[in-house]
């Protein structure tokens, strides 16, 4: 399974004791094949860095973009399809120039994507992707 996840779903799934934690075991084991940009593990990078300090998020991404079943993901092309937070925009334009299976995203302003009929974004919520695990 080709996921890209929304930062917000990433720090829920972080937790040992969250009821999320499946899916980030199952990037760990290699179960899900995470797909990034520089611009998302950056943004990874400082959110968790808000939550914790800057070892933990170093060591985080660090584990992350050395796995195996991580894939760095080159974006050419901007659709802006996402204007109520152009800021989420990158995870929409990752999923599309990756052929994501998946965008994973507890965020709202993503809705706009399931009335987007081109590009085609198949967007689950993290509860959702724990169903599909």
């Amino acid at each position: 399974m080709r996921i890209v996840l929304d930062t917000n779903a990433l720090l829920v799934s972080i937790g040992s004791k969250s009821p999320f934690r499946p899916i980030f075991d199952a990037i760990l084991s290699g179960k899900i094949k995470l797909l990034l940009t520089t611009e998302i593990y950056l943004e990874y990078q400082e959110k968790i860095e808000e939550k914790t300090n800057s070892i933990v998020a170093h060591n985080i991404i660090m584990a992350l973009l050395e796995l195996e079943t991580t894939e760095i993901i080159n974006v050419s092309y901007r659709w802006n399809l996402i204007s109520s937070d152009a800021d989420d925009n990158k995870f929409s334009d990752c999923a599309i120039a990756a052929n994501a299976d998946y965008l994973v995203s507890n965020d709202k302003d993503f809705d706009i994507l399931k009335q987007t009929p081109f590009p085609s974004i198949n967007l689950l919520k993290a509860n959702n992707l724990l169903e599909l695990l």
